[in-house]
């Protein structure tokens, strides 16, 4: 009995000791921001590790061209941190797409869930079938939510994944809804639907049009941004000229401007930024 005793009061202090002193181990279900950025523009399946050796190899490279071109360290540093950005930036161009086209469809998603309930369809089966019969672009999650939902017969659990897949505002809202619909129930889930999808139709129309009003000043300040560094590359190509940008003064000079262009194209876009939205409960 006292062998016993003292086992588990040794248990007990080993266990206290090790949640004091043992790493915790980080959650990996929302990832950070590489992550999270990747599942926004719909490549999940990609590591944030081949992303970043991308951006390194992407910038090693073109430090190596423009340096044999220019032999000027400090311009060859310059658009080496250029290159090694620009993957980040075509994933946020991808993201903001994804985002767009989602918004567009799914007005007509949301009434074929309601048209489906309206049928007859159970909610699981009206949601499931949206990978077969929904807008092209929410095929494959709504598709893959189906076999989620045959394995494991859980229809939260199955949410929570299809959510995460999305990664999408708007999405999240849709996922909440039905959620709500399925736990509380009751006769009024096709007018909730019907509710849900004019409310959508709504914001994407006066979304788009705010968006389309923008776009100049987006515009305008990637080309007032992009139109000195391309004056600044083909002079690469004039070894006498490009060279004095090697001396102190004009190490000064390339650090200025990058600052200057990075501000004031920071200062721009958020002049003509929209809210954006916020994930729920992500």
């Amino acid at each position: 009995m006292g062998a016993l005793v003292g086992l588990g009061v040794g248990v007990g202090l080993l266990l206290i000791w090790s949640s004091f002193t043992m790493p915790r181990t980080p959650r990996t279900t929302r990832g950070d921001g590489v992550t999270r950025l990747l599942a926004r523009a719909g490549l999940a399946d990609v590591t944030p590790t081949g992303v970043v050796l991308l951006c390194v190899v992407l910038a090693a490279v073109t430090f190596a061209l423009v340096q044999a071109v220019s032999r000027t360290v400090p311009v060859a540093v310059v658009f080496a941190l250029m290159a090694g950005w620009a993957p980040i930036g075509v994933l946020r161009q991808r993201a903001l797409r994804r985002q767009r086209d989602f918004a567009e469809v799914w007005p007509e998603a949301v009434d074929n869930l309601a048209s489906a309930v309206r049928a007859g369809l159970s909610l699981p089966d009206a949601v499931a079938a949206l990978g077969t019969s929904g807008p092209e672009v929410l095929r494959e999650p709504f598709a893959r939510f189906a076999v989620d939902y045959q394995v494991s017969g859980r229809f939260g659990d199955a949410l929570d994944l299809l959510k995460d897949r999305l990664a999408d505002p708007v999405g999240d809202r849709v996922v909440e809804g039905l959620r709500v619909a399925r736990e509380v129930g009751g006769g009024d889930l096709g007018r909730l639907l019907r509710n849900l999808s004019g409310f959508l139709r709504d914001d994407a129309r006066t979304r788009s049009e705010l968006e389309s009003r923008q776009a100049w000043t987006v515009n305008g300040a990637r080309l007032a941004v992009a139109a000195p560094w391309a004056v600044l590359l083909l002079m690469s190509f004039q070894t006498t000229v490009i060279q004095r940008y090697a001396s102190p003064a004009g190490v000064v000079v390339l650090s200025i401007g990058a600052g200057l262009c990075l501000l004031a194209y920071r200062l721009m876009t958020r002049i003509g930024r929209l809210p954006v939205e916020r994930r729920i409960l992500s």
